[in-house]
């Protein structure tokens, strides 16, 4: 056999494996259709996978310059992204929990912020007492593979890139071969790049009528580039019954939950919401409120609080296995840009694939509730729908300046009660600072500390403390 027919049969056999693999039918989670049957594939095969391993990747050394000694020499910013891979056990709806995998103790994991052309030197620590190695493949990195292997337990491994391209970029883990790298990510091991546009971001144009002698025209508003920011990231959850993750289920496509920022329904009223708008703790004001009570701490639901006429930016990822649908129930997307270039302007629902970003610029111009939903009806109802709020829709600012809450009205409530933290990305060179941050996400109790520490507000502690209000 010659070496170019040789060839190609390796080339086969890689395509046959990787059918084996990943599966060759693509079904949505709420479409009856052919799936992987997991109990079916070669017994054989999946054990020799698993001898070897999982199917490593050997790819030969990238052409860009990595070497962290010689990309400091250049002068160049060097932001320094310090993780952590660790296994802890976290909460879902309907008080049960899960066995979480993180970075740094938080699902989704830390975002990282930079400005192209940084140098970013990304450090990954596997404490002693973890029962598997994990990785980190950034996908904001153009660079060999094999950086990203995964890391064994008491081990730290360190690579460095230059973030060459602006935009939003998924990291997650990886390295843990190719067979192992769904459960850790699915199970918590995924986050965010944000690379920012190195000349800022541009102004935001939209497109406005106004009526002169009964004709109507175009009248466009221009916003400044500086905005007030989140992030919003959807994923799905595959658990078995006692919370340990389902491989069969994910071939299927049979997910558990859907999330957002690691929780169903994270950012919806509670019953401090409640009590404000219907003088009940117990009447909610949403169809589905799984975390009201203070007693949550850190996991009790928050709205995302915005002014109205305020320039609002968001960073969206799909870190899951389901297409994401994003629309905003209410409200039209000003602006879509997917890595450096603007896809669309005045477009009610943009979709991304998985392992897809984009950045949604918009303007609330109304006061009142608007939803931000993946319009997917399976995922709305299993978690992807988020509460924004804009201005003072029900007129509680009289009521907030009479009780002493706040010394005046507010342009949004976020003044009174803060924006959650885990939905806030780090300041970038066009970010409008947000009044304040609460303690919110899915996080273990010491990262909630520590975001305590750093200034976000406890509002299981504060509220108790406020006086009542009529």
């Amino acid at each position: 056999m010659n070496k170019r027919i040789s060839m190609l049969f390796t080339i086969a056999a890689v395509a046959v494996m990787g059918a084996t693999l990943f599966g060759s039918t693509y079904t949505q989670t709420q479409i009856s259709g052919q799936s992987l049957d997991a109990s079916k594939m070669d017994v054989n095969v999946i054990e020799q996978i698993h001898q070897m391993g999982g199917l490593q990747l050997v790819m030969p050394e990238a052409f860009a310059v990595t070497d962290c000694g010689a990309l400091a020499e250049t002068g160049r910013n060097i932001v320094e992204f310090n993780l952590t891979g660790e296994s802890v056990t976290l909460p879902i709806m309907g008080g049960k929990t899960y066995n979480a995998m993180t970075f740094s103790g938080e699902v989704p994991g830390p975002t990282l912020r930079v400005t192209q052309g940084d140098v970013v030197k990304m450090t990954l620590t596997i404490p002693a007492d973890e029962v598997t190695g994990h990785g980190n493949d950034m996908h904001a990195s153009q660079m060999s593979a094999g950086n990203f292997e995964s890391v064994n337990p008491g081990e730290t491994s360190q690579y460095c890139y230059i973030a060459e391209s602006a935009g939003i970029f998924k990291y997650h883990c990886s390295g843990v071969h190719l067979i192992g790298m769904d459960q850790h990510v699915l199970s918590g091991m995924y986050g965010i790049a944000i690379v920012d546009p190195v000349n800022g971001y541009k102004k935001l144009a939209v497109e406005k009528t106004s009526v002169n002698n009964g004709k109507v025209s175009l009248d466009r508003q221009f916003y400044d580039a500086d905005a007030l920011e989140f992030t919003l990231q959807y994923n799905q959850l595959y658990l078995t019954p006692e919370g340990n993750y389902d491989a069969g289920a994910m071939f299927q496509h049979h997910n558990t939950a859907t999330v957002v920022n690691g929780m169903q329904f994270g950012y919806v009223p509670n019953m401090v919401h409640n009590l404000l708008v219907k003088g009940d703790a117990n009447k909610n004001i949403f169809v589905a409120q799984p975390w009201n009570g203070l007693e949550l701490k850190q996991y009790q639901s928050q709205p995302l609080f915005v002014e109205n006429g305020q320039h609002v930016r968001l960073f969206v990822e799909n870190q899951g296995n389901e297409p994401v649908f994003f629309h905003i129930v209410g409200e039209i997307l000003d602006r879509v840009t997917q890595g450096n270039r603007v896809q669309s302007g005045a477009t009610e629902t943009w979709m991304l694939g998985g392992s897809q970003g984009m950045i949604v610029d918009l303007v609330f111009d109304e006061p009142g509730a608007y939803a931000a939903v993946n319009h997917d009806y399976a995922a709305i109802y299993t978690g992807a729908a988020t509460v924004f709020v804009a201005g003072d829709p029900f007129g509680l600012n009289p009521r907030l300046v009479d009780a002493g809450v706040i010394p005046a009205p507010v342009p949004s409530y976020a003044y009174a009660l803060g924006n959650p933290s885990n939905a806030v990305p780090p300041m970038g060179m066009n970010s409008i600072a947000h009044p304040a941050l609460n303690v919110h996400g899915l996080y273990t109790d010491e990262v909630a500390s520590e975001k305590i520490a750093n200034g976000a507000l406890p509002l299981w502690d504060i509220v108790p403390t406020l006086p009542p209000i009529p």
